[in-house]
């Protein structure tokens, strides 16, 4: 199972500055620690160029995030100070995505140790989000003829509302958000699918929504595709969550996203998207824990997807 990953390419940050940045380096060497997996499983992959953004982004606001443009509002509304660093981070961490889909696509299941950005919008970046890579990915999925569907599974415990505005409309990708009811942003989008949860809610009511969710996705088409944010903030000791599950039930969402991926023979991506737990080893150990069980669900992933692959394309019945 690949892993893609650009935590060298280090956004720096002011001193106290509350987004966890350290927490990309600390997942892959964790994951290179554990024995699951070999040193060429771990990818850099390459950027992601200005085409491939373009899909899913304004032109002019590319422009302005690539020569530093945008202005103080704009800015302080991503949350990153400007530096060239952050251009390149960016486009890694869309990179990372795009390569994560791409190899899916091939062998089942492939993860981006980063990405998530879901907040990202057309026309601006918002929420510590510059370009919106499960969008971008997306796009350019089909753009590319690998994949005519896609569904978005977004499990952070923020509304993917970039996400759902930038493919509003699109019959051929289905956005499924569930998250915390009253958490950021306050202006929601509308996703093909919004779970809102109270807050508190905890491990048994989130599954069943979920798999609620899941099943409507069937519903309304059979996705070529699966892009999986697999945040840690609905975490209950999350600063940002405001939800109450548990590290058991956030491996038993990961197990339930996975198998039915396995059991309908879609290919799946998966980026960690959000975590800002009190302790970020306990953000780690969750996202580490989402790559686990990937790794575990890789073979069937693999099979189920060749088997479909093979049943698309043997010759008609006479």
């Amino acid at each position: 199972m690949k892993l893609f990953y650009a935590d060298h390419f280090v956004l720096p940050l002011p001193e106290g500055h509350r987004f966890p940045m350290e927490k990309y380096s600390l997942l892959r060497k964790q994951l290179m620690r554990s024995g699951g997996f070999s040193p060429d499983d771990f990818v850099v992959p390459p950027a992601a160029g200005d085409s491939d953004i373009l899909r899913a982004h304004d032109a002019i606001y590319l422009d302005g995030v690539v020569h530093g443009t945008l202005d103080q509002a704009e800015q302080r509304r991503i949350g990153f100070p400007w530096s060239r660093q952050m251009v390149e981070r960016s486009r890694r961490s869309a990179g990372a995505t795009l390569a994560a889909c791409r190899q899916a696509l091939v062998e089942g299941c492939a993860a981006n140790l980063a990405g998530g950005t879901h907040h990202a919008h057309r026309d601006f970046g918002s929420g510590f989000c510059v370009f919106n890579d499960a969008a971008i990915a997306a796009l350019s999925m089909r753009a590319e003829g690998r994949a005519r569907s896609v569904a978005i599974i977004d499990c952070d415990v923020h509304q993917g509302d970039g996400t759902a505005a930038i493919l509003s409309g699109d019959p051929d990708a289905f956005t499924l958000s569930i998250h915390g009811e009253k958490n950021f942003p306050f202006r929601k989008a509308r996703s093909t699918l919004d779970i809102e949860l109270p807050d508190g809610t905890g491990d048994a009511t989130y599954l069943a929504a979920l798999g609620g969710g899941l099943e409507e996705i069937l519903e309304a088409m059979k996705p070529d595709l699966a892009i999986y944010l697999a945040g840690a903030d609905p975490y209950r000791d999350d600063r940002l969550g405001r939800l109450g599950l548990s590290f058991e039930g956030l491996a038993a969402r990961d197990e339930m996203v996975l198998r039915w991926c396995v059991d309908h023979g879609t290919p799946v991506a998966i980026a960690m998207a959000g975590g800002y737990a009190r302790i970020i080893e306990d953000t780690v150990a969750i996202h580490a824990a989402t790559i686990a069980t990937a790794a575990r669900f890789s073979p069937a992933l693999q099979a189920a997807v060749r088997g479909r692959t093979a049943r698309s394309s043997a010759p008609p019945r006479p």
